[in-house]
């Protein structure tokens, strides 16, 4: 059986707790987002180190390997996504199968495309991957979103951005939206 698509709307995590990793988005402080998505990064890159890294515990769910390397790339996605919501610099994060889109008009509410994370995990073939690679990829594109995450003023935070589904989020929503990601995969992979 292969990976089974993802296609959840998770923005419900800003209102209530996951019931699968505990994560409570309501309960996070904007200002704790950077230091916990490093841990969390963390948390999955150490899964890299055990020696079924690349084994799939089911047919349908990813490897610790193919989870390193989504979150390597939600990571990057999302430090694009951040630069595009507070109207800075959003430079291509190079990702496979990803199209960031262009600009908003001057004026304009900040909108992001939409990102089909699974046909990124099969273009840039995530089963296949190194983990020494990935681990270090990974740690760097947590750095940089945590950076980018601690970079924006408190005054910018309820600036908004759409999603290209239509979703809202402010920069402080966002954030927590982000941090679920990454937590939850955490959890996934025990590491």
């Amino acid at each position: 059986m292969a990976i089974v698509p993802d296609v959840k709307d998770w923005t419900w995590v800003l209102e209530r707790p996951c019931p699968e990793c505990g994560y409570d988005g309501g309960k996070v402080g904007y200002d704790e987002v950077p230091d916990a998505a490093r841990a969390a990064a963390a948390r999955v890159r150490a899964a890299l180190d055990r020696p079924d890294a690349r084994r799939r515990p089911t047919e349908s769910t990813w490897s610790p390997l193919e989870y390193a390397a989504h979150v390597r790339d939600v990571c990057r996605i999302f430090a694009f996504r951040i630069a595009v919501a507070t109207g800075g610099p959003a430079a291509d994060p190079h990702v496979a199968a990803f199209d960031p889109g262009e600009a908003a008009p001057a004026g304009a509410v900040p909108t992001f495309t939409n990102w089909d994370q699974d046909a990124t995990a099969v273009a840039d073939r995530y089963d296949r991957q190194d983990p020494a690679v990935v681990a270090a990829e990974l740690t760097d594109a947590a750095e940089r979103v945590a950076a980018a995450f601690a970079a924006v003023p408190p005054d910018a935070r309820g600036r908004t951005a759409r999603r290209g589904d239509g979703a809202l989020f402010t920069v402080d929503g966002l954030a927590r939206y982000f941090l679920h990601d990454l937590v939850h995969h955490a959890h996934d992979v025990r590491g």
